[in-house]
């Protein structure tokens, strides 16, 4: 049995959705576009989406924000920040910064899927300035020095 823990989701609009899995084994829950018409993206432009819903998130976890496949792969279309962070103290409408990498004019229909929510445990960080690292075979190689085989 798969853990779950419950969200309580406000709708805020009446085009509002309660997110929703799109098969037994989704990963994400899918969140919907809560516009009363049809919204176009340009080419290579951002426009803010509302989902029309708040959620209250318990206070070790975070939900992540992500693209949908399809939107992605088959129009172009992914959150403009990649991945949205909303935290757990947050109480306001989610809302996605839709980005089009098309190269043409895409156009979000009102009830549409526009990405999907995913529950992640929310780990603290304590920081401790030192002098020195341990070294390791890496060390500060990064971007590619790894190889690509």
């Amino acid at each position: 049995m798969i853990h779950s823990e419950t969200i309580q989701v406000k709708k805020l609009n009446n085009y509002a959705k309660i997110p929703a899995a799109g098969s037994d084994f989704a990963a994400g829950y899918d969140v919907y576009a809560a516009i009363d018409k049809p919204v176009t993206i340009r080419a290579f432009e951002t426009i803010k989406i509302g989902t029309g819903i708040a959620v209250a998130i318990p206070e070790n976890y975070w939900l992540a924000l992500f693209a949908r496949s399809g939107l992605a792969t088959k129009r172009g279309l992914r959150p403009a920040n990649c991945v949205g962070v909303i935290d757990p103290d947050y109480r306001g409408e989610i809302i996605m910064p839709v980005y089009n990498d098309s190269g043409r004019a895409q156009t979000i229909d009102p009830g549409e899927r526009i990405g999907q929510l995913i529950l992640m445990p929310r780990y603290g960080m304590h920081f401790k300035k030192v002098d020195e690292l341990d070294s390791t075979e890496r060390n500060a190689g990064g971007f590619g020095s790894t190889g690509t085989k």
